[in-house]
């Protein structure tokens, strides 16, 4: 069995591999993770099918760093040699196919979100989070310029009617959470502030906890998986330090396949990672 530092033959097979998955996953179409693991396998002449899925899970991580999508299935390892993170830059620089793929999902018109008919098959846990691989980025002025590579999942978090179809989604199962605790008349008192009062609050639905107290909620949505980093403002970061006690993000994921949602309450400081990604700078 072969063990030990990759070659670079071994990390271009393997980059290589799952850049095809990707493209498929983008694109909707169906492929075979094992299938391609046992091909991998073979032409690796020896590295396991466990160690072969911890690397593409590395390539998760490098990708995600990198501002581009990933495979849902491969959850980022931060882990990896840098020979990787330089394989994956490369070929992303000239896959100008992957790059069409992804601009079709993070640009095109949002999905209209499902009924919402169980909530235990759309609220989840959580995820684990791996060193430091849950991350809300606080964007301190608005994006502009020109940068060396597009970064997806920063035109995804700006893509209007997803983030309406992901509250409209949310809206949904608040409303349906107190119906079900036998509250309709405290469901019917739900609003969608962002809509009614606009943007700048801080949060983008008004609930309420099952004994009447506020519940402002903040939605993040992503035809991404669970990992997905979100983009967060001074604002909602302010909001969830002072009114940390009724502030909750709920994280939208997988929307265009199969929507699910976690929560994470009170202050964002607390519940991830956030990297001031921009600074508004001024003349002394």
């Amino acid at each position: 069995m072969t063990s030990g530092e990759w070659s670079p033959e071994e990390v271009a097979a393997t980059v290589a591999d799952y850049f095809v998955m990707l493209e498929h996953e983008l694109r909707g179409e169906p492929y075979n993770k094992r299938e391609h693991n046992l091909r991998l396998q073979r032409l690796l002449h020896g590295r396991s099918a466990a160690a072969i899925e911890f690397k593409h899970a590395n390539i998760s991580a490098v990708l995600i760093e990198l501002g581009f999508p990933y495979i849902d299935g491969y959850k980022p390892r931060r882990n990896y040699q840098e020979l990787l993170k330089e394989e994956v830059s490369v070929r992303l620089d000239r896959d100008t196919a992957l790059h069409r793929a992804a601009e079709r999902v993070v640009e095109g018109s949002a999905p209209r979100a499902p009924e919402v008919r169980s909530l235990a098959d759309i609220l989840v846990p959580p995820p684990a989070r791996e060193s430091d691989t849950r991350r809300g980025y606080e964007r301190q002025v608005p994006s502009g310029g020109t940068l060396s590579r597009i970064n997806y999942l920063e035109r995804e978090a700006r893509n209007a009617s997803l983030g309406e179809a992901g509250e409209l989604f949310v809206l949904q199962i608040e409303r349906r959470r107190l119906s079900e605790q036998g509250l309709p008349r405290l469901a019917e008192r739900i609003q969608h502030v962002s809509h009614t009062q606009g943007d700048g609050l801080g949060y983008d639905i008004l609930s309420f906890n099952t004994d009447g107290r506020e519940r402002l909620i903040e939605v993040k949505t992503t035809n991404f998986g669970s990992m997905t980093p979100f983009f967060t403002s001074v604002r909602e970061v302010t909001v969830s330090e002072e009114r940390s006690e009724q502030f909750s993000l709920y994280r939208v994921f997988r929307f265009r396949e199969s929507p699910k949602v976690f929560a994470l309450d009170g202050s964002l400081r607390l519940s991830c990672v956030l990297d001031a990604v921009e600074y508004r700078a001024s003349l002394p």
